[in-house]
């Protein structure tokens, strides 16, 4: 059991996971805003062993430096790799703390964000940024069917993505680090990266964050008259040949938030597509994210 439990910014855990939380701590203190400076960080875990936090709120060496108690860090986050996460994790296990987080807790609501905007799209059931009725996107309404849809890291959310377009009869074209034998079977292509640009009308970027694929070469190949998304936490291209290529009128970015699209200033383009809401976080994703917490808290303490 822990002396001392911070959560130095809102979690996400729904109100049964927090009072599991004193399952696991002496003590449990809750911060509800997000901390604004590292001094704020540091001053929040104190004498803290423990810790958890979500995505906005950054975890560097130097702050660690600075916490010497901390022995745990709970990430209420996805943690894909420790050059993707907003931990110092390298040092953080020098020091044998044990950083643990979570996956797949969201994956659901950003396969149901894609398919509800590509409709919006290809039928032209949207609005434009100016307020206008969207005109469908090849001119007349028309079907996911026989669309041929490239999925550009084809990890969990970018499988689910294949699968529920694949339902619908796209044809479906993959880019990953090497062939998947169970892709394969489903009838799903893989091709190299230039060449699925080539032929697809609609990208789909599922690719961890900080993880850029897009360069020049990648969208002189794409061209235009193409529907573009990115359901990665960061932008998944350089920006030069991306602001380029969002210039001609024919192309159309969807994203969820401004961190996938890396730059504020084109939040209100007019062929750009962002809520700047997290698709991912539903109801059911908030439980599947407070189970997969406690139960990170629950294998480290042995505490049932």
């Amino acid at each position: 059991m822990f002396e001392k439990l911070v959560a130095i910014e809102p979690t996400g855990l729904i109100s049964s996971a927090q009072e599991e939380l004193h399952n696991f701590a002496k003590e449990v203190v809750f911060y509800n805003d997000i901390p604004s400076n590292d001094e704020e960080i540091c001053k929040r875990i104190g004498d803290a062993d423990a810790v958890l936090l979500s995505y906005t709120t950054t975890l560097t060496k130097e702050i660690l430096q600075q916490c010497p108690n901390v022995v745990y860090i709970g990430m209420c986050c996805s943690l894909y790799s420790p050059e993707s996460a907003n931990v110092d994790i390298l040092y953080a296990n020098e020091q044998g703390i044990t950083v643990s987080g979570i996956r797949d807790y969201g994956d659901e609501g950003v396969v149901e964000y894609v398919i509800s905007e590509l409709v919006r799209c290809l039928h032209g059931f949207e609005t434009t940024p100016d307020g206008n009725q969207a005109k469908p996107w090849n001119g007349v309404p028309q079907e996911i069917t026989e669309l041929n849809c490239g999925i550009v890291g084809l990890g969990k959310i970018g499988g689910m993505i294949a699968d529920a377009l694949s339902f619908f009869g796209a044809n479906i074209y993959y880019f990953a680090r090497s062939e998947k034998e169970d892709a394969k079977e489903k009838g799903f292509k893989f091709l190299q990266l230039s060449e699925l640009m080539k032929k697809s009308d609609v990208v789909i970027c599922s690719l961890n964050k900080n993880t850029v694929l897009l360069h020049q070469n990648e969208f002189d190949k794409l061209g235009n008259h193409k529907i573009l998304f990115n359901v990665g936490l960061s932008p998944a291209w350089d920006a030069k040949p991306f602001e380029q290529w969002i210039n001609d009128d024919s192309n159309i970015l969807y994203c969820d938030s401004a961190g996938a699209l890396g730059n504020n200033s084109l939040l209100n383009h007019r062929n750009v597509r962002c809520m700047n809401v997290s698709s991912g976080i539903t109801r059911q994703a908030y439980d599947r994210l407070s189970e997969k917490v406690i139960h990170n808290l629950s294998e480290y303490t042995r505490v049932k």
